[in-house]
């Protein structure tokens, strides 16, 4: 039997309820599950007994410098981690703790694993660039020109960090009528890879942007590795504007340096590479000016030769075709003279035989030789005695003139 004797609990007041275990387990649950304080938290400390079970599922142990904690990541948290870390590696864990009430534990529920130490994080960023690689993430033939002459840039960094003040400070000189657009986004800390994400889709989405900068302030070696997380490098590549990285560090360059259309070892050199300096346009453009005046005036000297010598040319072909044009007028007026004249002859020769031959049957030369004509009074030549009549009037044509006559008598022949 249970001595249930208040007197032996050393004068404690008795308890006010008998719970189960299981309502004790649940009672604890209840706790931890609704305080905030448990819940997505980053929590660091090295891998101890670190196990991937068959159905997907990681188990491992958190040792502290005095206490531990165990661990798991479910299967589908597991398959985004590209690296996986080995005992003894330090590394970042964020998830949240629950209590397992089967079991009598709490233990911390994990959806990223992330290397902190030196050597976990070169391992785990080799890695990765390796397996970029193969998918061709860096490949120079994908990087796209940035643009000469930006109307609209944004910025992806901390509000208030050093970055942001000393790009606006570059373009303030070089390129002042440029529109900027600040995206805020933590750029150092456990959040900082889903908020560059987050803006730079928020700037893939932004209407008339012609480049993204994204920027950090100097830190120490460490700060860099949100630009080494896979998430960060994907969102670069995958931005449909030209994305410029100046992430501070001018050693090391992290991934997203190798995925960015171009990459800067400082926010001013990044800004610099972006916003056109104003004051060396202006000179391009004068001396510019300048060196086509110069190009417009020999240009117009060489049309001039090349014209005048043209002209004489033209000129010199023009007289000669005149000459020859003038020379085949006058042989052709010379030949058209002597056809003329010999179709003349030939005319005139034929108008003398016609001539001749019209004068030999002409009545007129018949009226020289003596003869003459007798028309009646109706016209009608008189051919016969017997065509006339006594007393009717005769009209007789002579050689050099007409009388006119009166019938009296007629006196055919025998």
């Amino acid at each position: 039997m249970y001595n249930i004797n208040p007197s032996a609990s050393n004068h404690q007041s008795p308890p006010t309820k008998i719970q189960t275990v299981d309502e004790l387990s649940g009672a604890i649950k209840d706790v931890i599950t609704g305080s905030n304080r448990f819940r997505n938290i980053a929590v660091r400390g090295e891998i101890q007994g670190f196990k991937r079970h068959s159905s997907g599922h990681v188990y491992f142990t958190l040792q502290g410098g005095e206490s531990k904690i165990t661990a798991v990541l479910f299967r589908s948290h597991a398959v985004s981690v590209v690296t996986w870390p080995k005992d003894g590696d330090e590394v970042m864990t964020i998830g949240s703790v629950d209590v397992y009430t089967k079991g009598g534990t709490y233990q911390l529920y994990a959806t990223r694993i992330m290397p902190i130490g030196l050597g976990a994080q070169k391992r785990a960023k080799d890695e990765l660039r390796a397996l970029l690689e193969r998918e061709g993430l860096f490949d120079v033939r994908h990087k796209r020109p940035l643009p000469k002459y930006p109307s609209k840039v944004a910025i992806v960094t901390s509000p208030t960090g050093a970055a942001v003040q000393d790009i606006f400070e570059v373009s303030s000189k070089r390129a002042p009528h440029i529109d900027i657009v600040v995206i805020p986004a933590t750029v150092q800390g456990v959040d900082a890879p889903a908020e560059v994400v987050r803006a730079l889709a928020l700037a893939g989405a932004m209407r008339g942007l012609d480049c993204v900068i994204v920027a950090r302030g100097g830190g120490a070696k460490d700060d860099l590795s949100p630009f080494d997380d896979e998430r960060v490098v994907r969102a670069i590549r995958n931005c449909p504007i030209p994305v410029v990285t100046g992430v501070g560090h001018q050693i090391d360059s992290s991934l997203a340096d190798l995925a960015a259309d171009a990459a800067l070892p400082t926010p001013s050199a990044a800004a610099e590479r972006v916003f056109p300096d104003t004051a060396d346009i202006r000179r391009t453009l004068i001396q510019t000016k300048g060196l086509l005046h110069s190009r417009v005036l020999r240009s117009c000297d060489r049309f001039d030769t090349a014209l005048e010598r043209r002209s004489g040319k033209i000129a010199l072909a023009v007289n000669r075709m005149i000459l020859d044009r003038k020379n085949f007028l006058d042989t052709s007026l010379s030949h058209i003279g002597v056809l003329c004249m010999r179709k003349i002859e030939r005319s005139e020769a034929i108008i003398s035989s016609a001539s001749a031959t019209l004068d030999a049957v002409s009545p007129l030369a018949v009226l020289a030789r003596g003869y003459s004509i007798c028309r009646n009074s109706s016209g009608k030549t008189v051919r016969s005695i017997d065509d006339i009549k006594c007393g009717e009037s005769l009209l007789i044509r002579f050689k050099d003139g007409t009388a006119e006559a009166k019938i009296t008598d007629t006196h055919p022949c025998a």
